[in-house]
């Protein structure tokens, strides 16, 4: 069996302060094996003409989070440490060196024996999913949704509550803290990712003019929040979150949408895209991809809150205002023709309130769209159209992903 197929997704930036214990190698012995330091969401680098050598710290940092992953898609029924092995490339000396580790600190147990083809039987292994947690805040224009989630993603408490964005950062962070608080009955997470309306400065946790309410621009909410509560923030966008939580849920390199591209196209009190590229959330040089609801395709159309007349957000939610779906569905239809266009991706998946209480309708017009576009320039068949896993609390739960996810290789976060 060779290298197992990763898909790693993350972009710039990163958690300041997550607790040192997860990912941290120790011990000479755990650098052996090919592919050891191969993809992706590792800083080592194999040593050769020109280059420093093999940074031993982010390479045994590297390889845990190798066995991390593996350990977690194994699930209930566990994995051996000769199957881990075979998977990571790293020396069966390497991976007992590792599991040995992870299960000092309460991250792997034992999940019982398997049958061997000769000698003893092996001891399988798994991940304990309730060695550590993450919160998931979505800070949506008036809701907010907070989730739980252990270190396989599942949620294990949740908590809703009106929100008014437009109260003031104060209130607004007062409010946030005071249902983490909440949630966490004292449970001592990783840490909080906060996922809300852009544009914003995913790099520094730096919020711009969200569309719609202008005073937030400059502020710092994830050092705000992060001094609130005493714990490590992230902030992101609403729709790379999702987007991230699509990814990692889609496994090793497995399912639909694994090791490609796809679009998350939000619409629900705004409209917004995450876009997966190859297996990795696209931010951006500045953080600033997918205003995708800010694309005009009306010169002369009505004016947005953004102060551009036409734009593709706009005009869906004038549609959905006035009850007419199908001309919603169109028009959202004719931006994701445009991104199908621009960036030939594999698969367009749609979410958000509005999209889960008319899913058909909006399945069936965005990909009518694309569909006839298909048609139209005779490339062979359409790109398919979907509904995102995760529902309404779906954004939620890829904000805990911003913590959980660099745990596993899966990004920075």
């Amino acid at each position: 069996m060779g290298p197992v197929n990763r898909t790693d997704v993350g972009g710039s930036g990163g958690v300041t302060g997550v607790p040192g214990g997860f990912g941290r190698g120790s011990g000479a012995g755990e650098t052996g094996g090919a592919g050891s330091a191969g993809s992706a969401g590792a800083a080592a680098v194999v040593g050769g003409p020109g280059t420093p050598g093999v940074n031993l710290p982010a390479l045994r940092s590297h390889n845990a989070a190798l066995v991390l992953d593996l350990l977690r898609t194994a699930g209930a029924a566990g994995i051996s440490r000769l199957e881990l092995a075979e998977r990571t490339g790293l020396t069966p000396q390497a991976v007992s060196k590792i599991t040995a580790r992870l299960r000092a600190e309460g991250l792997a147990a034992e999940a019982g024996r398997r049958a061997s083809t000769g000698g003893k039987p092996r001891t399988v292994l798994r991940l304990v999913p309730e060695a550590g947690h993450a919160v998931g805040l979505h800070l949506d224009r008036d809701e907010l949704t907070a989730v739980l989630c252990d270190l396989t993603g599942a949620v294990v408490a949740e908590r809703r509550a009106p929100l008014d964005l437009g109260a003031g950062a104060d209130a607004v962070v007062e409010g946030a803290a005071g249902e983490v608080e909440a949630l966490l009955g004292g449970v001592s997470p990783l840490g909080v990712g906060v996922a809300l309306p852009g544009p914003l400065d995913h790099t520094l946790g730096v919020l711009h003019r969200v569309t719609g309410f202008p005073e937030w621009d400059g502020f710092a909410l994830r050092d705000a929040l992060a001094g609130r509560l005493g714990l490590p923030v992230v902030v992101d966008k609403d729709t790379n979150a999702a987007a991230l939580g699509v990814a990692v849920g889609a496994g090793s390199g497995s399912g639909p949408v694994g090791g490609g591209s796809f679009a998350y196209l939000h619409l629900g009190t705004g409209l917004g895209a995450g876009l997966v590229i190859g297996g990795t959330v696209h931010r951006g040089a500045r953080t600033g991809a997918g205003e995708f609801g800010h694309q005009v395709i009306q010169l002369d159309g009505p004016l947005c809150e953004c102060g551009n007349r036409g734009c593709i957000e706009v005009l869906c939610l004038d549609a959905v205002g006035r009850g007419t779906l199908d001309e919603a569905a169109r028009v959202l239809g004719a931006g994701a023709a445009n991104l199908v266009g621009l960036l030939d991706i594999d698969l367009v998946l749609l979410g958000g309130r509005t999209v889960a209480a008319h899913e058909e309708v909006f399945v069936r017009g965005v990909g009518a769209v694309l569909g006839e576009r298909a048609r139209r320039e005779g490339g062979g068949t359409a790109i398919p159209v979907g509904v995102a896993p995760g529902g309404a609390r779906g954004v939620a739960e890829g904000a805990a992903q911003l913590l959980l996810a660099p745990l596993f290789g899966r990004g920075d976060g």
